[in-house]
């Protein structure tokens, strides 16, 4: 989004001044170095990851009976050695699950990492199946696992997580993705019913600098997804367009009998 703006402001200008409309081709051309600048040196990525990251906890402070610690997948990767492993984006929030998991365990609680994702990658291998292997590396035990492997999106990671965490009978369900993805996650989630406690796997931030860089530019289109992704599913509710909501007075998830 940051650089097909810039590029057609840019675009415009030039053409502008070429055409020696040189007033209105100046003002697009310093548009699109200024808009450059604002969201390459800092600034704008600053301001949109500021907001979506705030309020959220690097842990749980009480834990309940039955407890279900949802990851949300962000992706695989296929090595040069044709491995399948989880992305670079996906290992913060495997580790903050499996530190979570040991956490809950420790207060003698009854305790689930429910794995959500599905091959979203096209890689003939879901993300939950992918991140398994490395949970239980990290010492998450197979039958504490459940695993989601068919969503595709985060609105599928609700939708296809509710019967789960119902079957299970949770009393307290965790939320664990990146800080900059969860506004969006909770609100999708609690489309469902599934009133989750957030707690981000990692944290990022804006590098002020006088140049431009990509990785500001990356984070802000980042940003900006989360804030179109909050807008569409407003949108999508005010058309009818997603499946029913949920009534907020419902419970969350059933309570074993």
């Amino acid at each position: 989004m940051i650089l097909p703006l810039f590029l057609l402001l840019l675009v415009a200008g030039l053409l502008l001044l070429w055409r020696r409309r040189r007033r209105s081709g100046t003002v697009l051309t310093v548009l699109a170095l200024a808009w450059l600048e604002f969201a390459g040196c800092g600034p704008l990525t600053g301001m949109l990851l500021a907001n979506l990251q705030s309020g959220f906890a690097p842990d749980v402070a009480h834990w309940g009976q039955r407890n279900a610690i949802i990851l949300l997948g962000a992706g695989t990767v296929r090595t040069g050695a044709g491995a399948i492993e989880p992305s670079l984006y996906a290992n913060g929030r495997i580790l903050e699950a499996a530190q979570l998991y040991r956490s809950c365990k420790a207060t003698g609680a009854d305790c689930k990492v429910e794995v959500s994702g599905g091959d979203a990658m096209k890689l003939k291998k879901a993300e939950a199946d992918v991140y398994a292997v490395t949970l239980d590396r990290l010492g998450v035990p197979r039958q504490d696992m459940i695993l989601e492997s068919r969503s595709m999106n985060t609105f599928q990671n609700a939708q296809f997580s509710r019967p789960l965490l119902a079957a299970y009978g949770a009393d307290k369900v965790v939320l664990v993705s990146s800080a900059v993805h969860l506004k969006r996650s909770v609100l999708y989630f609690s489309h469902f019913g599934i009133r989750a406690e957030p707690v981000r796997g990692d944290y990022v931030t804006a590098r002020y600098d006088w140049l431009p860089s990509s990785e500001n530019i990356f984070f802000a289109d980042f940003a900006l997804h989360e804030y179109v992704g909050v807008a569409r599913y407003h949108l999508y509710n005010a058309l009818g367009w997603n499946v029913p909501k949920v009534p907020e007075d419902s419970p969350t998830v059933q309570t074993p009998t």
